[in-house]
């Protein structure tokens, strides 16, 4: 019998930051954002490409000797690699002795994606569970709801990761499979929200209107990634919380802190970092001062 197969770029395991408990998170490949500070650029595109770790490399060249058409070229001591180059990648790869050229990403069946994530099953009996994350993981709905209702059938938990610019069809059929949502708001403002993850964000507004009138509204955790000058500004904090617990007074909202490692990432997938000088991560007291704007704005529970 024919399963749907989903394209997936990570499996973490031993996970404590998406969810309760220990937790393995797979990461879903393809996106219809484009955050100008996506922690996982590789993520973004639905196309399966090679992709090269310089770290791992031991310069032997045999890459360069199996590329015919110039995907991978050695220029003085650095190896340049062009995935729109028509070679024969999948020898390439197998050819590479130390692993530092291989695909981006894997086809999965949900069978095979479920056995992966169950070698973890002793960790989810003390409060752990799955989290599925991306890119943006209600993009590949086909392979998403099977495997979440797989995970049911095992009584393991679920969490998802959204930022929620889906069809409300396929949000719908999701939230009754789903145990935990963290459903990302990044900017307030419609065309600065647009200028930097390249839509509106009127769609995820509805959505998160949908979630916290909902049910299930205690299950959800609402997320600003906060990104130095982009999304930390007072008016910012201030515009979302006051929107958030405008629909729902005891609303979870969590101010993510920036993440500065993932500036090393976007080499690998031939994109400029937004950032020319990678900022820190805030402090515990920095952070604090954010949240107490969010609080300042009508939100109880902030995380």
């Amino acid at each position: 019998m024919n399963e749907n197969t989903g394209t997936i770029f990570d499996i973490r395991r031993f996970s404590t930051h998406d969810g309760e408990g220990i937790r393995t998170t797979v990461f879903l490949k393809g996106c219809p954002l484009s955050c100008v500070w996506c922690h996982n650029p590789e993520g973004i595109s639905t196309r399966v490409r090679p992709i090269y770790f310089s770290n791992r490399c031991i310069g032997c060249g045999t890459c360069c000797r199996f590329a015919e058409h110039g995907g991978i070229v050695k220029e003085g001591n650095q190896i340049r690699l062009d995935a729109t180059r028509k070679e024969d990648w999948e020898y390439i790869i197998e050819e590479c002795p130390s692993g530092a050229i291989r695909w981006d990403s894997i086809v999965m069946t949900v069978s095979q994606a479920a056995e992966a994530v169950m070698k973890d099953a002793p960790f989810y009996r003390y409060g752990g569970g799955v989290t599925l994350s991306g890119g943006e993981p209600l993009s590949q709905p086909d392979f998403l709801i099977p495997f979440l209702k797989e995970m049911r059938k095992r009584k393991v938990h679920t969490a998802i990761e959204s930022a929620l610019y889906v069809d409300t069809e396929i949000l719908e059929a999701v939230i009754p499979l789903v145990d935990l949502i963290y459903a990302d708001f990044k900017i307030f403002d419609s065309k600065t929200h647009k200028k930097y993850t390249g839509v509106c964000n009127e769609r995820i507004k509805g959505h998160i209107r949908l979630l916290l009138e909902g049910e299930k509204r205690d299950s959800v955790i609402i997320r600003t990634p906060m990104i130095p000058g982009l999304t930390t500004s007072r008016e910012n904090i201030a515009g979302i919380s006051s929107f958030i617990s405008g629909i729902y007074k005891g609303v979870f909202y969590e101010l993510l802190n920036y993440n500065p490692l993932a500036e090393a990432k976007y080499q690998l997938v031939d994109k400029a970092y937004c950032f020319k000088n990678n900022p820190q991560a805030y402090s515990r007291q920095e952070l604090e001062k954010k949240k107490e704007i969010a609080r300042a704005n009508g939100v109880i529970n902030v995380i």
